[in-house]
């Protein structure tokens, strides 16, 4: 395990993945993470370390390596030095009994940690400190108290997984290990389907950060999605709490999930953090894209979502120096005319229907929602974004938007639209949607689409401007005085869009 003197392929880089949502965190990656924590650690005997959602058992095997080379002064004795790891340093909660085992056996080289062939000789139990022990749901009202877990979905017998994952079921997380740990590292599961249309799901992970920091460690480090940035579902609370946390030193973000976790797309990114008990001031951000790194050092609450780009910061600034209104202000919540995405047109009616498979008609006399828009111009957007919406193209840029039209008087649409502006005239429509056209309008936009969908909230650093003028890149740039270096950063993230929309 420990040997470099032979090269051998490291298994845990080889393993596929349990789901896009429990994913194994290759050795590369675990070491990146383990590079934020101070190198004094892996000379320090007495540190604790803890991950709470092993998986592969890569982190704590990792840091064996390190204690390995960092103790190797003070207990020379090879043997002493993997007993005392193994059994004073290294502690480990299994998400499921499946990788307790696989834990086990890359950590202490054996499936049983007092095994025949067990690194470590002290143990007197099979398994040692990493520890499954399969926990049940707290039901209330159809959903698990802790994890907000689906009833109907997670309520299972004993032959299936639970997925109630026992670092985040109980109150007192403190009486799992009864100890203080110097360092709790992980990748915790991302999210569980909560029974909602379609493969509907909620993020879980922040609930792992959470419950860690309430053991106040000297220092937590966790690669989690990017989602938080912006919010959204299950996570409007934990952003709030992350962006006002003066105790995280960095963030390490990465736009591409891809380039963290080959073949698997997380929309949104991934990032990882490092939080200290200790610290408090800025955080320093590293954005990484295609291998290329750009970092800055900032306050994490000077906007309401979290700006992932150093350089979109300077530009934010300008636009909300001018104190106008902001698109957010004027576009439509979900459902503007009422109708589900899967309303469909009706037999007979008087006015028209829009909706994903195209247009028929339906009587007006049934929309009871939005009626005062009925009869005006209407520019629509889908909610959903383009190419999975955070996820950037192969050369970095973005288009943003999907399909966005107008919608003459007498039209509406279902919910799987967002209505952008109405207007008396289809001259102010036609430069509302040539200003959304512009690379200007959709950088702002990109700016808060960590996900899938798109909601009014995109659009909260967008100026309402006068839809009587067409406005171009040229003319906002120029209005909002941004410079060579800004026109430039915001044209390499966003492509043009042609007349036709494409």
């Amino acid at each position: 395990m420990f040997s470099s003197n032979n090269y051998n392929p490291d298994v845990l880089t080889c393993l596929a993945n349990l789901s896009s949502d429990e994913v194994f965190t290759p050795p590369q990656l675990a070491n990146q993470i383990l590079d934020l924590l101070p190198a004094g650690l892996w000379s320090d005997r007495n540190a604790k370390f803890l991950d709470p959602g092993s998986k592969s058992g890569v982190f704590l095997r990792e840091i064996a390596r390190r204690l390995d080379n960092g103790l190797e002064k003070q207990i020379p004795d090879r043997q002493k030095r993997m007993n005392h790891i193994f059994k004073n340093q290294l502690y480990g909660l299994a998400l499921t009994e499946l990788t307790a085992l696989l834990s086990r056996r890359s950590v202490y080289c054996s499936k049983t940690a007092n095994g025949k062939y067990s690194v470590c000789e002290t143990f007197d139990n099979p398994d040692g400190n990493i520890r499954f022990k399969r926990v049940k749901h707290a039901w209330e009202s159809g959903h698990c108290v802790f994890c907000g877990a689906n009833e109907e979905n997670y309520e299972r017998g004993s032959e299936l997984e639970t997925h109630a994952y026992q670092f985040i079921h109980t109150e007192s997380p403190e009486e799992l290990f009864n100890m203080k740990f110097d360092v709790i590292v992980g990748n915790p599961p991302y999210q569980l389907s909560d029974g909602g249309f379609g493969r509907s799901a909620s993020p879980i992970y922040q609930d792992f950060v959470q419950q860690a920091k309430k053991l106040a460690p000297r220092y937590l480090t966790m690669i989690i999605p990017s989602r938080w940035f912006g919010g959204g579902k299950g996570l409007d609370e934990f952003r709030s709490q992350m962006l006002n946390d003066n105790h995280i030193r960095k963030i390490v973000d990465f736009e591409n999930s891809s380039e963290v976790f080959p073949g698997v797309s997380v929309a949104g990114g991934i990032c990882y953090f490092l939080w200290e008990r200790d610290y408090k001031g800025p955080c320093e951000i590293v954005n990484m894209h295609s291998g290329v790194e750009a970092a800055g050092i900032r306050n994490l609450n000077e906007f309401r979502t979290f700006i992932r780009h150093s350089q979109a910061v300077p530009i934010i600034r300008k636009i909300l120096a001018r104190s106008e209104g902001r698109m957010s202000e004027q576009v439509s919540s979900y459902k503007p005319f009422g109708l589900r995405t899967y309303v469909k047109p009706q037999k007979k009616g008087d006015i028209i229907l829009h909706w994903q498979k195209g247009e028929g008609p339906y009587r007006r006399k049934d929309i009871t929602v939005g009626v005062e828009m009925i009869d005006k111009w209407k520019v629509i957007s889908s909610r959903s974004g383009h190419e999975h919406a955070g996820n950037p193209g192969t050369d970095g840029t973005r288009r943003v938007l999907a399909k966005t039209v107008i919608l003459p008087p007498g039209t509406i649409c279902t919910e799987t639209y967002l209505v952008i502006g109405s207007y008396a005239t289809q001259e102010r429509a036609d430069n509302l949607l040539a200003y959304m056209k512009t690379r200007f309008f959709r950088f702002l936009m990109s700016l808060f689409m960590y996900s899938h969908g798109i909601t009014k909230d995109t659009y909260a650093f967008i100026p309402i401007l006068d839809m009587t003028k067409r406005w171009t890149d040229e003319s906002l740039y120029e209005r909002y005085g941004l410079n060579r270096e800004e026109i430039a950063f915001i044209e390499s993230k966003i492509r043009p869009m042609g007349t036709n929309g494409e």
